[in-house]
């Protein structure tokens, strides 16, 4: 176990067990990992970095054959998880395990209600609330080349040691304003399976241009997308080396009907041909005959008449007035285009769930229902209550 500043490196079965020792009745941990995904499917865990209140560790699976014992301490429910951006370590475990851990933290979300802006980086979180500026020299690196030079240890624990500090500013913060309570909703659905699993019967929906084809060619292309899917998963490989999505929609647009119609499909290479042709013609005929589903529901949205063109705008000031008092981006609470769709069509947007409900949701509400408008008192909007 060799120590970088205090950091530990660790890459043997026996230090791992050391180290998790060393964690046994740790309230939280920030964690964080390097990986790469460009040759593979899934993505490689190349590094995994964690911090508990006096430990600092970059684990490397690629020197430990069996990291579960480590997993062990992670998926424990008495422990919180603090990530930032959450989804890609998440996801990362979801294929390591089969299920996610909880409860889990993300300071990406809980700095909105801090007043930073949306999806705001990890570097710009730090210099706001810690005022440090990151090294980010190493960003890029390929974390599976060993050995990693110190600079890239420290630059990977950085994450963490860094992540502490400002999860501590954060509860601290969100604490005295009274709104660690309200994100309860937004972590609970980071632990949601489903999105971290990529079932192929619905990688149609991912492929880019599936609104220009319709009938026996979109039936062709959900099931030549799931096949795609499920090889690509199977070989862990980027579903994008196996077939491109432009050349997949050539075929289903094409449907060929022989081998010698198949290789004629531009970029098509000989070797998917000699090797899966028969089993793509297999497919094409099985599908053609079949009823697709049906494309989701998409578009523009119809034109709004100008009295509810007005209602957005009143519906606009509701939210920004509360973003005001509660010193927050008004887009963090709703945006134009969800309140449109609030109008014209009465759909539940994000601003009347969880906190943005209780800052937005409910005086979105209470104009729609007439209980609550707009005035204007010597030159300033305020709400009234009817």
């Amino acid at each position: 176990m060799s120590a970088n500043r205090d950091i530990l490196y660790v890459e043997t079965a026996a230090e791992l067990e050391t180290l998790c020792g060393q964690l046994t009745g740790a309230q939280w941990m920030t964690l964080d990992t390097e990986f790469l995904r460009e040759k593979t499917y899934y993505p490689k865990l190349c590094l995994l970095q964690l911090a508990v209140p006096g430990v600092v560790a970059c684990i490397d699976p690629l020197a430990i054959e069996d990291i579960s014992p480590i997993l062990d301490v992670i998926y424990d429910e008495n422990i919180t998880k603090v990530m930032h951006a959450a989804r890609q370590d998440m996801e990362i475990l979801y294929h390591l395990r089969g299920t996610l851990p909880a409860p889990v933290f993300d300071t990406q979300v809980a700095a909105l209600l801090l007043g930073l802006p949306d999806q705001v980086g990890y570097g710009t979180l730090v210099g706001e609330l810690l005022g440090v500026t990151l090294d980010k020299l190493h960003t890029r690196a390929d974390w599976s080349q060993r050995p990693l030079s110190p600079e890239q240890i420290r630059y990977a624990a950085d994450d963490v040691i860094y992540l502490a500090q400002a999860y501590e500013r954060l509860v601290a913060r969100l604490g005295e304003l009274g709104r660690l309570d309200w994100l309860t909703e937004d972590f609970e659905r980071l632990v949601q399976p489903e999105l971290y699993s990529n079932p192929p019967g619905q990688a149609w929906l991912k492929v880019r241009g599936i609104n220009r084809i319709k009938g026996p060619s979109l039936s062709v292309l959900q099931v030549l997308a799931a096949w795609r899917e499920s090889l690509a998963q199977q070989l862990d490989r980027p579903r994008g080396w196996l077939l491109r999505d432009d050349v997949l929609l050539d075929i289903a647009r094409q449907m060929p009907g022989n081998l010698a119609a198949l290789g004629k499909i531009r970029g098509l290479s000989e070797r998917v041909v000699n090797r899966n042709g028969k089993h793509i013609l297999g497919l094409i005929a099985e599908a053609r005959n079949r009823e697709p589903e049906p494309l989701p529901v998409s578009g523009p949205r119809r034109r709004l008449r100008p009295e509810q063109e007005a209602l957005v705008d009143a519906l606009m000031a509701v939210v920004r007035l509360s973003a005001l008092e509660n010193s927050l981006n008004p887009a963090v609470l709703a945006t134009r285009k969800q309140l449109e769709s609030l109008v014209a069509d009465s759909e539940s947007a994000e601003v009347m769930r969880g906190w943005r409900g209780k800052l937005a949701g409910d005086r979105l509400q209470a104009l729609l229902d007439g209980d609550l408008a707009l005035q204007v008192t010597a030159g300033k909007l305020n709400l009234v209550n009817l």
